[in-house]
């Protein structure tokens, strides 16, 4: 079974084994005749969709106990991959919710690292420096670059571990492995949002 997870620029197909990552335009004209199950955050290509006729939308499948109404499809799919946990969507926003025992108990949601990076040089010039992928956090930057870096990634993992007792952690999304080496015992899978998906499907 084909699972497409429709992002605000690009498709990400899984075929039970490896991710695609596509264009729409790619995405369309290669899987135009095949038969898929989909969810999409981007309401501008609903109509596209509509017109594609093996391609199913499954977003009303996906519930979950104490969701609220403008959660996002991508975030329940996400939180139903796993029973309990903790979860960390890391892309352009940096989405963490939080359910247990099958119950979703609430999250919040962070810029992504590139927005961060973005406001830093807003600000000045000066502060324009790209994230340091070697930092540590065992010691206070000694550079500006290290400085804003740890100020970015510091102030991301102190918030996550307030609500992280108890809980373990999953990561996705195109920054999530990287800020999963600052937690110990962190779960990086970039599958869960399909996952979630199959699980509604399987129970269907």
């Amino acid at each position: 079974m084909l699972l497409a997870d429709i992002g605000n620029t690009h498709f990400h197909i899984y075929d039970g084994t490896s991710i695609e990552h596509l264009s729409y335009e790619d995405a369309f004209i290669k899987y135009a005749h095949k038969t898929l199950k989909y969810i999409c955050v981007n309401p501008k290509i609903e109509k596209k969709l509509e017109q594609m006729d093996d391609w199913e939308n499954i977003a009303d499948l996906l519930t979950i106990q104490g969701e609220y109404d403008t959660m996002g499809v991508d975030r329940k799919a996400l939180v139903l991959s796993h029973k309990s946990g903790l979860f960390v969507d890391a892309g352009s926003a940096i989405t963490v919710d939080v359910v247990k025992e099958g119950i979703y108990k609430g999250g919040f949601i962070l810029p992504g690292l590139k927005a961060y990076q973005e406001s830093y040089k807003n600000i000045s010039s000066v502060l324009d420096y790209p994230l340091n992928t070697s930092l540590s956090l065992a010691h206070l930057g000694t550079t500006t670059k290290e400085q804003i870096s740890y100020g970015i990634i510091a102030s991301i993992k102190a918030l996550i571990d307030q609500h992280s007792k108890g809980h373990t952690l999953y990561f996705t999304g195109g920054d999530g492995k990287f800020l999963a080496t600052f937690f110990e015992e962190a779960n990086y899978d970039e599958t869960l949002v399909f996952l979630g998906m199959q699980h509604v499907l399987n129970k269907g």
